[in-house]
């Protein structure tokens, strides 16, 4: 996806730019709210997104009335972002979020807090914390926004998310399996089974159900 030509930063940023609204106490040499804009976005077309961050940065700190700083709130989340400095942006986006509830880039911006984790997803067999941070960020702009852009999009990979997350109970299932605890490697497949259906791994963990029960009653009858 190219942020840089996002419908919300394009409706956005032509507002902005035809806007000449006076300094906040300018003092004598600084540059404008404006032309630190201007600067911000050079850099980030350039894809100097550390000199972007500086600039809007500075726009924030000394014109914080200004009406460019909504721009430079939402593009110090997406420098971040592409910086692959992901808790930067998710942070950036979250307070834009927070001062502009009802502004019409937030669907935008859920989507990139989602996809800010889902670029750090681990492989199945690992921690699963980044894919279900995801998962909750994609799910909340299909059910808060559903006929924003991004929509489509999301739903892909909440497809992603939900198979990783039936790897990876049917990894910690087969963990249990091998070292002999049988009952907890049969709540595993179970959970395959019943929260994450039609996504294949259902198949493999049926094949070990009834192995893990034959395991435990056979242990139950050996006691007897």
């Amino acid at each position: 996806m190219n942020l840089k030509r996002t419908p919300y930063f394009g409706i956005i940023f032509c507002l902005l730019v035809q806007l000449f609204g006076c300094a906040w106490f300018q003092a004598k040499g600084e540059k404008t709210a404006r032309e630190l804009a201007e600067d911000g976005m050079e850099a980030f077309r350039s894809e100097d997104y550390r000199e972007a961050i500086e600039a809007f940065e500075k726009l924030k700190s000394w014109y914080p009335f200004s009406r460019y700083a909504i721009l430079a709130e939402l593009k110090i989340g997406d420098a971040h972002y592409y910086r692959q400095e992901y808790e930067e942006a998710v942070f950036a986006y979250a307070d834009f979020e927070n001062l502009h509830p009802k502004n019409e880039a937030v669907p935008y911006v859920v989507y990139q807090i989602g996809r800010c984790y889902f670029d750090r997803l681990h492989t199945t067999d690992r921690d699963q914390t980044m894919t279900r941070d995801a998962l909750q960020n994609f799910e909340r702009l299909i059910r808060t926004y559903p006929d924003c852009p991004y929509t489509k999009k999301a739903e892909e990979y909440i497809k992603v998310c939900n198979r990783n997350l039936a790897e990876y109970e049917f990894h910690v299932g087969m963990f249990y399996y091998k070292s002999k605890h049988y009952k907890a490697a049969l709540e595993r497949f179970k959970t395959v089974v019943k929260s994450y259906p039609d996504l294949g791994v259902h198949r493999k963990a049926l094949d070990y159900i009834p192995l893990c029960q034959a395991k435990i009653d056979n242990a139950v009858q050996s006691k007897n």
